[in-house]
C-alpha cells in the first residue's frame, strides 16, 4: 500500500506538522498503557480505585483509548496526502473521486477547535490545581510537579497542546491549497 505522502504543493512545515501531530499524541497513549494496563510503577494508585472504563476492563478501554486517539491524529496526514484530495479506489461509490474540500476542512476545523479548546481548558484547569469540573485536585492526582511519577505524566500529556494549533495551521493550508487562494 503506498501512502502517496506529500502532494505536490504541501510545503515542508506542513509535512513536519502532520508528523508532528501524530508523534505529539503517541507519548500520553503509551504512558497510559504503561501505567493502567502494564501497571508500571509511574503513576501513584488511586485510594478510591479505577474510573469507570465503559463497562470493559480498565486495561482493555486504555489501550483502546490510546490506538482510537493516535487513529485520529493521523487523519491529519488527509491534509496532506493524495487519499485527502482523491478518494482511494478501493472505496465503494466513492473511488476515484476528488474528495470535495469542504469534506475536509469542516471536520478538521471542528476538530482543530475542540482540541485547542479541550487541552488548553485542562492545562489551565491543572496549573490551577482543579479538576475539569473545578474540584481541587486529589493529592495522588497523576499529573503534577511534585516528583519524577507526575513529571512523567506531565511530559507525556504536555505535547498534547500542539494537536489543535497544528490542525488548524494543516486545515487553513489545505484550504488554500485546494481552494486556490494563496
Amino acid at each position: 500500500m503506498t501512502i502517496h505522502l506529500p502532494v505536490p504543493g504541501v510545503p515542508r512545515w506542513a509535512r513536519i506538522a502532520a508528523w508532528t501531530i501524530t508523534f505529539a499524541v503517541l507519548p500520553a497513549g503509551l504512558w497510559r498503557i504503561g501505567a493502567m494496563t502494564f501497571h508500571l510503577p509511574i503513576i501513584t494508585p488511586s485510594p478510591i480505585g479505577p474510573e469507570p472504563t465503559l463497562g470493559m476492563p480498565g486495561e482493555l478501554y486504555v489501550v483502546l483509548l490510546s490506538i482510537f486517539s493516535e487513529a485520529v491524529a493521523f487523519t491529519a496526514f488527509g491534509l496532506i496526502a493524495r487519499w485527502g484530495e482523491v478518494f482511494p479506489r478501493r472505496l465503494p461509490w466513492l473511488g476515484g473521486r476528488r474528495v470535495p474540500p469542504l469534506a475536509a476542512v469542516v471536520p478538521a476545523a471542528l476538530g482543530a477547535a475542540v482540541l485547542t479548546w479541550m487541552w488548553t481548558f485542562v492545562a489551565v484547569n491543572i496549573l490551577r490545581g482543579r479538576d475539569v469540573h473545578g474540584r481541587a485536585l486529589p493529592s495522588y492526582f497523576p499529573l503534577n510537579f511534585d516528583d519524577w511519577k507526575g513529571m512523567l505524566a506531565v511530559v507525556a500529556y504536555a505535547p498534547l497542546l500542539l494537536w489543535g494549533p497544528l490542525l488548524a495551521a494543516l486545515t487553513v493550508a489545505y484550504w488554500r491549497r485546494r481552494s486556490g487562494s494563496r
